[in-house]
């Protein structure tokens, strides 16, 4: 059984929050100037270099990436044969999110009482947490501080399962230049295909946290996203969705075995401000 102190595990998921909101991923940086390489509208290739000069400004540890520093969500793999000390698992990422949150100045945006009220909690808690329990003794966090206008764009539907790959075509197209440019475009599309309501959408989200330029290890799926990729990019929304062919920087599926009766598709969509850090402890 290994032992782990829950102390070092708050202090690295703080930093892995701060760094997530002030540090672009080297794949998305390389996207972005490869869509900027690749557009051929003036107008977008200004917008896409304002991006690239944004993420510039940030790293530089003043600025966040974006003025909406996100829901925190954290994804989180434990091995089974690890014993935590020092306080409970659950508290000590909501703690974490605190921290980070107060000490990297994080525009604190999480609201109690949705419906009515809507109070500020003013620590950007609680945290939006996943487990899953793995063989062994390691420890993997992934954090993802997830915009709001970006998570409102995304959406799930049950189609029929005679629907088939072209019913999830047409729903992600339609979907796509309905929302334009609500979410800032380029835009990375998480999509989930099967299990059941719950389980297909955060099979989405967990989509979006593959790397822009990892290959689908199912060649259809790998089939099935290039086609999605460059229909999307065929739309001309654009970065900002000012116009151009830069609408898309990646979609990424990932599939469950579903009911005979049931086809549920959700489509998370992300902004090119697309943050997430992964630790391994």
């Amino acid at each position: 059984m290994r032992e782990i102190d829950l102390k070092y595990v708050q202090q690295k998921v703080k930093e892995a929050f701060i760094e997530a909101n002030y540090n672009l991923n080297p794949d998305v940086r390389n996207a972005l100037k490869q869509a900027f390489q690749n557009e051929t509208e003036q107008k977008a290739k200004e917008v896409l270099q304002a991006l690239i000069e944004n993420y510039q400004i940030a790293e530089q540890g003043v600025f966040p990436l974006c003025q909406d520093t996100g829901v925190a969500v954290i994804f989180c793999e434990l091995g089974q044969q690890i014993s935590f000390i020092n306080g409970s698992l659950n508290q000590c990422l909501q703690d974490a999110v605190k921290q980070a949150y107060q000490e990297g100045y994080l525009r604190k945006s999480m609201v109690d009482f949705p419906l009515y009220e809507r109070i500020n909690t003013k620590d950007n808690c609680p945290a939006i947490i996943h487990y899953e329990l793995k063989d062994g003794s390691d420890l993997k966090i992934t954090v993802m501080p997830k915009g709001g206008g970006s998570e409102n764009m995304s959406k799930l539907a049950m189609l029929k399962p005679a629907d088939g790959e072209q019913g999830v075509i047409d729903l992600v197209l339609s979907h796509i230049k309905e929302i334009a440019g609500n979410p800032c475009p380029p835009i990375i599309v998480g999509i989930g295909i099967g299990g059941n309501f719950e389980s297909c959408a955060l099979l989405a989200k967990k989509s979006l946290l593959t790397e822009i330029d990892h290959i689908n290890d199912d060649p259809i799926l790998a089939q099935l996203e290039d086609k999605l990729f460059k229909l999307i990019n065929e739309t001309g929304i654009g970065p900002m969705g000012l116009g151009g062919k830069s609408t898309c920087l990646k979609v990424s599926i990932k599939t469950l075995p579903c009911h005979i009766a049931s086809l549920p598709v959700a489509i998370n969509v992300e902004c090119h401000a697309h943050r997430y850090k992964t630790i391994l402890i």
